[in-house]
């Protein structure tokens, strides 16, 4: 028999999503039929799938140990640890994601992600202990592009996950991309709308003038902060989130990114450094709409200064 006191990471959830991460091992076929057989009780009554947990409660369940074995170590205590903190305090963390770093494991299996990286980070730090945690680890809450820079959003406890994921959905977040692109957009600021498909066969996005079956709207809103005729420094303010959205958007309108292969030519740019696409999630603001434990971030803004291919405008590198 063994015994879990939920905390406050553990509360609020349904007691079938706690053990699917709590007891991993334990299939969701046997987990249902011993919460039918009474082998699986909260605070010394049977448990029912729809139970939500509160801190305090014991759950109890006298099932066999292979299920809690552990065959290693998780895979974070092979990472560096090393991040670039943007801001962190005792809820969140913002870290500058570097380009050619993926944020999960993929299907290489290598250990060397972002979320790894975080968890070491803060391991390190003792603010985690997998040992401590029943079912809850610090999670990331936004995702990038691996060959794309920027500011990603990591929840620290489940109370912050759970309004970071609410804020992200009720689009409650601002975020705003720097971009270099080629030539320079007409007119120099605008919002654009057009509808998109995501071809899976070639992972890449289309773009149409008009709706269309399986179309999902588009809007990209830009600034131009910069231009020297050929090239020009852009800032997004996405207002949808689609699939390789602004790179697809702006080569769309006649403006491709820098470095960018797949919706343009890169040939010249990798001479000239650009061994990626010109872009990075640089900027963000916080606006939740009801009071909550994050309101204290409400209006700040947080921003990278020193983005590789802006940190003095257009780089002399693409001329004057």
């Amino acid at each position: 028999m063994r015994e879990f006191i939920i905390k406050e990471n553990d509360a609020g959830q349904r007691l079938d999503k706690f053990l699917q991460k709590a007891v991993s091992n334990l299939p969701k076929s046997l987990m249902y039929k011993y919460l039918r057989m009474k082998r699986i009780k909260v605070n010394g009554k049977r448990g029912e799938i729809s139970t939500k947990l509160q801190p305090g409660d014991k759950v109890s369940l006298y099932i066999g140990d292979e299920f809690f074995e552990v065959s290693e170590r998780p895979a974070f205590f092979r990472a560096s640890g090393q991040i670039k903190v943007v801001y962190e305090d005792e809820n969140i963390l913002l870290c500058d994601k570097p380009q050619g770093l993926i944020v999960h494991e993929d299907e290489d299996e290598s250990v060397d992600t972002l979320i790894n990286r975080v968890q070491k980070y803060l391991y390190d730090k003792g603010e985690y202990d997998p040992d401590e945690e029943a079912s809850f680890a610090p999670a990331l809450c936004n995702r990038i592009d691996r060959n794309t820079g920027g500011i990603v959003i990591v929840a620290k406890n489940a109370a912050a996950l759970r309004l970071l994921n609410d804020c992200i959905k009720n689009r409650e977040l601002h975020k705003y991309y720097l971009c270099l692109v080629k030539g320079c957009p007409k007119p120099k600021e605008a919002t654009l709308t057009h509808y998109h498909i995501k071809d899976e066969r070639e992972n890449k996005a289309l773009i149409f003038d008009k709706p269309r079956p399986g179309a999902r709207t588009m809007i990209t809103k830009y600034k131009v902060l910069e231009t020297n005729g050929k090239y020009s420094l852009v800032e997004v303010d996405l207002k949808t989130g689609r699939t390789h959205q602004i790179r697809a958007h702006m080569a769309y309108i006649g403006c491709p990114l820098v470095g960018d292969g797949k919706y343009g030519k890169n040939q010249q740019d990798k001479a000239l450094g650009f061994d990626g696409q010109a872009l990075y999630s640089y900027k963000l603001v916080f606006d939740f709409k009801e009071e909550c434990l994050l309101s204290y971030l409400n209006g700040r803004v947080f921003q990278v200064r020193d983005v590789w291919f802006a940190e003095n405008g257009i780089p002399e590198v693409l001329g004057k």
